[in-house]
């Protein structure tokens, strides 16, 4: 019989084991990870919910601008009438000591707490994110990003800021660019290329898809129908495949990309060189596929030579080569980013963060007749949509970033379908994600400057 081998102590180093054991420990020891939660609207309730089916993990505090949110979520998980609204430190002490969560407008009081480890920020606004994750690196806190808007924006300077500060940034697991980037992953550490990398398109693409036209179904599917929109119109595929180039170093093959209907056994026949067969000019790139049958799945192509490789890939029944494509059939949106807040305390891990200089770029293109003196209202609503540019393109058109084109004041007139500049628009220099970008811009300006001499 073999011997029984030995647990390690309660609260001994995790090295070695898997994020499902390092929990259960956690568990254990009586000392679960302590999630502060900044937003409880869809994606916030989703992540108290699925935080009360796991061990070793718990939500401590939210922080919402209606707290009669926070109850309500608690509700939905079992915990209907286990929050306690709270004002200050003294009532989150005693709220914790109680073992209730502690529901606040505050954000900084959650960050500074002692009885919280991570902050995840569920608001889906960039400047409400860009203010989250400032805070939590201020505050020494791990800082889990569902805000891929702000991500693409700003979030080159707030990795390096965090680095600094010796904490975690990290995108949340369950989006399609951290989706893609187990694969990216994957392929990367068995030495191969990455020749592309994307996601199947949620929604039907149409570019002038504005929210009057989406309500009925919004209300359908229990969203915000501005949500909605960014999905349809294109701006949220930007977006993240934008975030997948910034954390690979990898650009868009086209401005805007290139978005084929190719299906999932097909996808290393599209996303490869034009001189084999394929779409590509370049590789490395991100792209996007509109056939059914893809999405809610990632891909990674990888260029695999070796004739033995290929061969062995052949009896797996993976094709000929030399380009195989790697398929993850699903992401499972807030129900998997708690694992980024445990990996990121318990294992000092990023699931997913960008460069410190950034590869690419999202644009806004009109998608109207914008006039001088108009203020560009939200992502997926009526002006414009997210276009995928390289970061060479965007600072050679002067594209103004997506990210601050909310509240930016048109100054020169632009055509349906024309691409919005920094010399059309200028944006809102109130807002502190206009303030961090200008950090982030003049950051990469010194980190190239000796490259480029």
């Amino acid at each position: 019989m073999a011997a029984i081998q030995p647990q390690p102590p309660l609260g001994a180093p995790v090295a070695g084991l898997s994020l499902a054991e390092a929990l259960e420990l956690r568990a254990r020891a009586g000392k679960p990870v302590r999630v502060g939660l900044i937003g409880a609207g869809q994606m916030g309730t989703d992540i108290v919910v699925q935080i009360s089916q796991m061990t070793g993990i718990e939500i401590a505090a939210v922080a919402d601008i209606a707290p009669d949110r926070v109850a309500e979520a608690a509700a939905l998980a079992g915990r209907k009438g286990d929050v306690d609204t709270i004002t200050d430190e003294a009532g989150l002490d005693a709220s914790r000591r109680k073992g209730r969560i502690a529901a606040t407008t505050s954000l900084d009081l959650i960050c500074r707490s002692p009885h919280v480890d991570v902050i995840i920020d569920a608001t889906g606004n960039p400047e409400a994110g860009s203010r989250v994750a400032l805070t939590a690196i201020a505050a020494r806190k791990h800082i889990v990003m569902m805000n891929v808007e702000a991500d693409i924006t700003i979030g080159s300077y707030l990795a390096v800021e965090a680095a600094k500060a010796g904490v975690v940034y990290t995108l949340g697991a369950g989006d399609e660019p951290a989706a893609a980037m187990e694969l990216i992953n994957f392929v990367r550490a068995m030495g191969y290329p990455v020749v592309a990398a994307g996601k199947g398109k949620n929604n039907p693409f149409r570019i002038d898809a504005v929210p009057a036209d989406y309500v009925e179904e919004a209300t359908r599917r229990n969203m915000n129908p501005r949500m909605l929109v960014e999905f349809v119109d294109g701006s949220k595929t930007m977006v993240e495949m934008v975030a997948i180039a910034n954390a690979c170093g990898f650009v868009p093959d086209i401005p805007g990309m290139h978005g084929p209907a190719a299906p999932k056994d097909e996808l290393q026949n599209y996303f490869c060189p034009k001189e084999e067969g394929g779409l590509l000019s370049q590789k490395g790139v991100v792209d996007f596929s509109v056939a059914k049958g893809v999405a809610p799945g990632v891909f990674a192509v990888a260029e695999m030579r070796h004739p033995r490789v290929r061969e062995r890939m052949s009896d797996l029944h993976l094709g000929p080569g030399p380009y195989y494509s790697f398929f993850r059939p699903y992401h499972l949106t807030s129900l998997e980013v708690p694992l980024s807040a445990a990996a990121a305390t318990i294992f000092n891990q990023s699931h997913m963060r960008p460069l410190p200089v950034p590869t690419s770029e999202v644009g806004c293109v009109a998608k109207r007749d914008l006039a001088v003196g108009e203020t560009l209202d939200a992502i997926g609503e009526y002006g414009y949509r997210g276009f995928a540019l390289s970061r060479a393109d965007a600072q050679a058109r002067k594209a103004l970033p997506i990210g601050l084109a909310q509240g930016a004041t048109m100054t020169r007139p632009v055509r349906k379908g024309e691409l919005i500049t920094l010399a059309d628009a200028t944006p809102d220099e109130r807002l502190k994600i206009v303030e961090v970008r200008r950090a982030q811009d003049a950051m990469i300006a010194a980190l190239t400057s000796g490259a480029q001499e």
